[in-house]
């Protein structure tokens, strides 16, 4: 197994007349490989989400279990990302990505053709068991990309294609709720009254067919193809320089003491993401219980305002960082706090739909749409920004350090606790509903007043960096 993720063999250097064609077309291929390759892992990662409507209608969950189950991705993922980002770097990015969605798209259609039992609770652990090694296997899904786009385009490009492919996520989040609404309906027309069964089926046949894609379209790297390294090809040797003179080699413990650890700004800014996090998933991840369970949508309509909110945050997180170069200077707190702002007004909208459709008399479909939109569209901003700040707040020998500290924070309390099994058990309870919201309000704001205190210590910061 070791001998078959290893990196190829670096081939014979092709002709001088025919580097450069190759160059381009190689270059295309593998950023859609590496755009739709990870755009499928989320076809394979909040399926649950989408079919815990009908299995609670069913009797075979509650809103605590179902919380419970879907807490079992954000677990693994978050102490996934640690391992899988060391062992693809020794791996053949092609192939590491590719084996992950193929089997993370297995287990997740076999969710959907477990027979289960009268028992909720059971029905929890089986589920809950399925969702850990979904999301163990997500791991396997960025850290191949990054190396692919790291090796295939240099360091002045780098920026810039990676704030498309980022975009990806959204692409795949959004396209899962249209599709477990295509499976829906071909398992009715077939006549499967379980048709919540399609949000796990349908979306990871499709995201096997994006792992075919992605072996015909992904490579390793430009010398394994016979071509020459980015940076002679560009003649750009940036990365080269920063890793002769900066990056220097630092025991792991030294480097999380003492940049990480000990660092208050890095805390302030984890804090923040866990709230950030916590209103992310738990206003999509429930937005199709809570929708039908109130009778506000259709099922298909709640999918169709679970895919509207993903979708959203694609020209949110390219505006947010836009505005954050623009208008001040890279600084990330004070987009943060615009736009952490602009998601309460979202989820207030989505909260009081009913009202306000009645006041301007439109139908609650309309108000439900928009306001997801606009909590999607602001959200995902502050994510990126937050991932830019914890990069910005260390040395770089200690990014990744620092990334995966940040993430850690977001994924684990944030996703899992506060936004799955809080929220699940909340909503069951005889607070209803209304509380969640009540806490979706609360973490906006908290979160928006981490930002606004590092607003002053980012701007001196970059202020000191300037002047050296």
């Amino acid at each position: 197994m070791k001998n078959f993720f290893a990196p190829p063999a670096e081939q014979p250097r092709l002709a001088a007349d025919k580097i450069d064609a190759e160059y381009r077309r190689m270059r295309l291929k593998v950023f859609l490989g590496a755009f739709f390759g990870y755009a499928a892992y989320y076809l394979v990662r909040k399926n649950l989400s989408l079919a815990a409507p009908g299995m609670i209608a069913e009797g075979l969950l509650d809103k605590p279990t179902a919380g419970f189950a879907m807490a079992g991705i954000p677990i693994a993922y978050a102490f996934s990302k640690f391992l899988m980002g060391s062992l693809s770097d020794h791996s053949d990015a092609r192939k590491f990505l590719v084996v992950g969605l193929i089997i993370a798209s297995l287990v997740m259609a076999s969710v959907g053709l477990v027979p289960y039992s009268a028992s909720i609770a059971l029905n929890g652990w089986i589920l809950f068991g399925f969702m850990l090694v979904v999301g163990w296997l997500s791991g396997m899904g960025w850290p191949p990309c990054g190396r692919v786009m790291a090796h295939w385009f240099s360091q002045n490009e780098r920026s810039f294609k990676m704030s498309v492919w980022n975009c990806s996520h959204n692409l795949g989040g959004g396209s899962l709720g249209i599709l477990v609404s295509v499976g829906v309906a071909i398992l009715m027309a077939m006549g499967i009254t379980q048709s919540w069964r399609a949000a796990f089926i349908f979306p990871s046949l499709v995201a096997l067919c994006v792992a075919a894609f992605c072996w015909w379209a992904l490579r390793d790297r430009p010398e394994a193809c016979g071509l020459p390294p980015v940076e002679e090809y560009r003649n750009d040797y940036t990365s080269r320089k920063a890793e002769k003179g900066e990056e220097q080699k630092i025991p792991f413990r030294r480097l999380f003491v003492d940049y990480v650890f000990k660092n208050h700004l890095l805390w302030m800014i984890a804090i923040a993401n866990v709230f950030v996090y916590f209103v992310r998933y738990g206003v999509s991840d429930w937005s199709p219980t809570y929708l039908q369970e109130m009778g506000l949508l259709s099922a298909d309509d709640s999918r169709f305002a679970f895919s509207l909110f993903e979708y959203a945050g694609i020209p949110g997180t390219i505006i947010c960082g836009w505005m954050s170069s623009k208008f001040f200077q890279g600084r990330c707190a004070p987009v943060n706090v615009i736009f952490m702002l602009v998601v309460v007004l979202g989820i207030v909208g989505y909260w009081q739909a009913a009202p306000i459709a009645a006041a301007l008399g439109c139908g609650v479909n309309v108000v439900v749409y928009v306001a997801l939109s606009l909590a999607g569209f602001a959200v995902y901003g502050p994510i990126a920004m937050i991932g830019i700040q914890a990069l910005s707040f260390v040395p770089k020998n200690a990014a990744g350090t620092a990334a995966g500290f940040v993430g850690l924070f977001g994924y684990l309390l944030g996703d899992a606790v506060l936004s799955k099994i809080v929220i699940g058990h909340l909503a069951d309870s005889s607070l209803g509903w209304g509380v969640t919201f009540w806490m979706f309000v609360a973490g906006s704001l908290v979160a928006t007043l981490i930002c606004a205190v590092t607003w002053g210590k980012e701007r001196r910061m970059m202020a000191e960096r300037a002047m050296k």
